[in-house]
């Protein structure tokens, strides 16, 4: 697919530069937010797509492509029509990518690499975009074995990676909804304030609400919680690695290796 860059490109200026707006027109609750976030956090956002691109340049949906052309995975070999693999595929594509968000939780090695995301001592879109180099090359050959096990078409894969990022930049956005709007939204997309329950200092809260586009999956795995305990006044980050200097870029990517200052 020649146009998958521009279009991820396209998608990807467009929901930031909307977000980043309305953190400024609608913000979550009173203070500046930290921009000097930006630069670390766009620039392992970078990093991890620099990562991808040399190591596995076909990445998922590339992937995809192949398995098609061999008519490899389950979808082929049912003979499902389009209208039913592309949306299925979309769907299966998040439940993983909910497991997976699970065991960075679960399985220390992970978390360690999870927790530069969670690190971040604010929140806002740019947070959507931060996580460690590493962390994303495992998570595209989680997706790629996915993809061609279930021989998911080509264009599925494309709009599935397309509205995760823009989702997951959304519900790290510091934004306020208002509250009817919030109460339907969070029934189809994870919600700004949902998200932000995640993201808690406190580990009972961080270790809940796991999904990042769909919200079903907490629900169905007993992971939700509605709301931080502590409303606008929740502490974000993790404990020892707010500092200032714990947010520089070089310090981000040797983070994994390092005990808690």
């Amino acid at each position: 697919m020649t146009s998958e860059p521009l279009i991820r490109l396209g998608v990807f200026v467009c929901a930031l530069g909307l977000l980043l707006a309305l953190e400024r027109l609608v913000p979550w609750r009173r203070g500046p937010l930290g921009a000097r976030r930006w630069f670390p956090n766009l620039g392992l956002a970078a990093l991890g797509s620099v990562l991808v691109r040399f190591t596995v340049p076909a990445a998922a949906v590339g992937a995809a492509a192949w398995a098609e052309a061999q008519g490899y995975g389950v979808f082929p070999a049912l003979g499902a029509p389009g209208w039913v693999a592309v949306p299925l595929s979309m769907v299966l594509l998040d439940l993983l990518i909910y497991w997976q968000h699970r065991w960075t939780h679960t399985i220390p090695a992970l978390w360690r690499l999870h927790r530069v995301h969670h690190a971040d001592p604010e929140l806002d879109a740019t947070t959507g975009l931060r996580f460690h180099p590493v962390e994303i090359l495992l998570s595209m050959a989680l997706k790629m074995a996915a993809v061609v096990a279930l021989g998911a078409p080509a264009v599925a894969v494309l709009a599935f990676e397309v509205v995760l990022n823009a989702t997951a930049m959304f519900n790290h956005a510091a934004i306020r909804l208002p509250p009817g709007l919030e109460r339907w939204l969070r029934l189809v997309v994870v919600t700004p304030e949902m998200h932000r329950t995640h993201h808690s200092e406190i580990r009972a809260e961080t270790d809940s609400c796991y999904g990042f586009c769909l919200p079903w999956w907490d629900r169905l795995f007993g992971s939700y919680r509605a709301a931080p305990a502590a409303g606008e006044a929740v502490v974000i980050g993790v404990e020892g690695w707010r500092g200032q200097e714990q947010q520089r870029l070089d310090r981000l990517l040797l983070q994994p290796a390092r005990s808690a200052p």
